[in-house]
């Protein structure tokens, strides 16, 4: 390794870096990363359910050709590369936000990337209950809005949670390369101290930043899980 990158003036430097834009970028980062994750979880909540209520011998089944389609949806979107999509999407950017370049604009491709891997780690969770419960909510005459809300949803609730975890930590990854485009956060400031100026120490720490994020949110979301699991035994 380099050990000039670590001289006196080298370190100065970082530090007034690290004064007058760490902490916002950070901000950044968090905001965008929960607002994404959130509106993900809108969109592919209901989507999750859908792929397993709606299959053929779901509790509530859907045309065939429907359930086709919206998969073959989710599929798409999950295969396109993050930096591609944010690209595809600028048109769907600027009509939402007026422009393509800032901090917020990031979380329209972010959300579009996320929601359909939110709907499939969904579908997991929801498979995951054991079809006898449904099966005894359906002989005392449950609907299946009913079956969705009292007994898919509240039985797979920790398995949701850490679910939608993975899905909050994987957003805070892709935060990370909208700077390329343009986005605030850690990420920006990585690209452009250390990729476009060649100051390596403060891509160093932003990216040690962001690992630490991503330890916080794995943690609070794993504490997160057990709380509910233990509350669903009890």
């Amino acid at each position: 390794m380099d050990t000039s990158i670590f001289n006196t003036e080298k370190l100065l430097e970082a530090w007034e870096i690290i004064k007058s834009q760490f902490l916002l970028a950070t901000w950044e980062t968090v905001y965008v990363t929960f607002l994404a994750t959130f509106f993900a979880a809108v969109i592919g909540l209901p989507l999750g359910v859908i792929l397993v209520t709606g299959e053929e011998k779901g509790i509530h089944p859907l045309p065939k050709n429907l359930m086709r389609i919206l998969n073959l949806v989710i599929n798409i979107l999950r295969s396109i590369p993050f930096l591609i999509l944010m690209i595809l999407v600028f048109p769907l950017t600027r009509l939402i936000c007026g422009t393509v370049v800032g901090t917020f604009p990031t979380v329209v491709p972010l959300v579009i990337a996320a929601f359909p891997f939110v709907a499939r780690l969904v579908e997991t969770s929801i498979r995951e209950v054991n079809p006898n419960t449904v099966e005894m909510a359906q002989s005392l005459g449950a609907s299946p809005m009913q079956i969705v809300m009292k007994v898919l949803i509240p039985e797979s609730v920790p398995s949701l949670v850490s679910n939608l975890t993975i899905a909050a930590t994987t957003i805070l990854g892709y935060t990370a390369m909208s700077g390329i485009i343009g986005g605030g956060g850690l990420g920006k400031i990585a690209i452009n101290y250390g990729y476009y100026r060649y100051k390596t120490l403060v891509m160093i720490l932003a990216v040690i930043l962001l690992v630490i994020l991503v330890q916080a949110l794995q943690s609070l979301g794993t504490r997160l899980a057990i709380s509910t699991n233990r509350k669903l035994k009890h």
